[in-house]
């Protein structure tokens, strides 16, 4: 009888990781073009890793909320893309519109359509030896960081908790002033 009831259970599980399985199947594809090296990257101030991949999102799909720890250029190849950002708001963009993504920026994929696969091509530049893509914990929505001083005016700090909360204003102004970032000038072209 013993037995019986072991044997019930392990079936169980095995259907509901079959069933798991199923589900998972149709979870965003992914598919690594290149990866390579850049010896002192401008953008990262240091060694990069360059990763070139396909993101397929498949009807209705809404990806997890996450951050890349670099920078990510991107293209819709085919379908409606919408990015949900972590502090409200959404973009849809179509075939042939690029976008960015800059470092610690948290943010969603999503696929709006019944019936279309949406597809993109991602190029991440990130500091070498970090992932080009990082998952909230608990699939948490998650709102900032604060990119410019104006975001924290007006009790606008008060909406940050990525990748901290801030205790006032002067505290989320500290952050966004003594945040490391890169900016790249571009030179003037002397035959203009």
């Amino acid at each position: 009888m013993k037995i019986r009831k072991l044997s019930r259970a392990f079936v169980t599980a095995i259907t509901l990781g079959v069933v798991l399985l199923g589900v998972s199947a149709y979870a965003a594809v992914t598919l690594i073009l290149a990866v390579g090296t850049i010896p002192n990257s401008q953008l990262v101030d240091g060694n990069a890793t360059v990763t070139v991949r396909t993101l397929t999102l498949r009807p209705g799909e809404v990806g997890a909320w996450h951050y890349h720890p670099g920078y990510a250029f991107n293209v819709v190849k085919s379908g409606n893309l919408t990015v949900e950002e972590g502090c409200g708001g959404e973009e849809t963009l179509t075939p042939g519109q690029g976008f960015e993504e800059v470092d610690g920026h948290v943010h969603r994929a999503k696929n709006l359509s019944a019936t279309e696969d949406v597809v993109v091509y991602n190029t991440f530049i990130v500091p070498q030896g970090r992932p080009t893509t990082v998952n909230i914990v608990n699939n948490e929505q998650r709102c900032g960081p604060p990119s410019d001083v104006n975001e924290c005016k007006d009790d606008g700090w008060v909406k940050f908790n990525q990748p901290r909360s801030f205790n006032d204003q002067g505290d989320c102004v500290q952050y966004v002033r003594h945040r490391p970032r890169i900016v790249l000038t571009v030179p003037e072209d002397p035959d203009r």
